[in-house]
């Protein structure tokens, strides 16, 4: 398990081979920098490990839409944790049918619980934690979670712009396909804000927004553009400690002249980028082909 977050001295952790991400979905939480979701490379129903170290406070199972166009659960549950780390702060943590009770003590790695396919997901969302920190005075709603900080660096000035998103189909599922774009990349894919380059990690542009990881904020300001191989796609409306949050801009992509829409996460290894049907119609793609994405008005 590696750190990769905290907030009031409470760490959270991530597996070596997970991936993560503080802006790639639609909720709330993950436009102001107040969440992050674990991805484990593991199926549905598998073992969680805990991110964080805390003991049980409460746990409740809430209700949630159940979507008709793949199966889900009609439910999901609220784990809350009180830190070890900081007592005066607790953990929230979603998605996971738990293996644990009220009262038990839990350290980082330990099984936390099964991993649940919930209503709240989109057909293309894979397993995964949500994580906040929160104070215990208000620690179920969906805002008011504290904060984070992003807890490793990636040397962003030894990073060079993408010129081109080109790459090789590594992985494909009924609902996505996985590209491993060309070049020696780590951590996230490039993208380019006032000179800057830092690595993009959201929903586009089905979500409308999107963040941008960066290691000299101070140098971003509001309104300034970000690109994606030279050309616009989002300007930034929101500068964090670490990052800052973009308004997507009207741009399309496509793969093979289908348009599709794109995934991108932070991982502690090389990253891959998910290119997500856009509807019914989906590029026909093969797994080691070679595949460019591109980017339009």
């Amino acid at each position: 398990m590696v750190k990769i977050a905290s907030s009031g001295g409470v760490s959270i952790y991530c597996p070596r081979d997970g991936r993560f991400s503080f802006f790639n979905s639609p909720y709330p939480a993950h436009r102001t920098y107040t969440a992050i979701d674990i991805y484990l490379n593991e199926d549905f129903g598998s073992i969680a490990p805990s991110p964080v170290s805390g003991e049980v406070k409460l746990i409740r199972r809430v209700a949630c839409p159940e979507k008709k166009s793949f199966k889900s659960t009609n439910y999901d549950y609220v784990i809350l944790m009180q830190s070890l780390e900081n007592p005066k702060l607790w953990v929230k943590i979603l998605h996971l049918e738990p293996l644990i009770n009220v009262g038990d003590a839990v350290k980082v790695g330990d099984n936390l619980g099964a991993l649940l396919r919930s209503g709240f997901f989109d057909y293309w969302t894979d397993p995964h934690m949500h994580v906040e920190i929160r104070e215990p005075s208000d620690p179920i709603r969906a805002r008011g979670g504290l904060r984070l900080k992003r807890n490793f660096t990636f040397n962003g000035g030894n990073i060079g712009a993408v010129e081109e998103m080109r790459g090789v189909i590594v992985g494909l599922k009924p609902e996505y396909a996985l590209m491993a774009l060309d070049g020696d990349l780590m951590y996230g894919v490039p993208v380019e804000v006032c000179g800057e380059i830092g690595l993009i990690d959201g929903g586009i542009p089905h979500y409308g927004f999107f963040g941008v990881h960066i290691e000299n904020e101070e140098k971003v300001s509001r309104g300034s553009s970000v690109k994606l191989c030279g050309r616009e796609i989002g300007v930034v409306e929101h500068i964090h400690s670490g990052a800052c949050v973009a308004r997507c801009l009207n741009k399309s992509f496509e793969a093979k002249g289908v348009s599709v829409k794109l995934s991108f996460y932070l991982y502690l290894s090389r990253p891959l980028v998910k290119i997500i049907p856009n509807g019914s119609h989906r590029p026909r793609l093969e797994m080691l082909e070679e595949v460019s994405i591109a980017i339009s008005s």
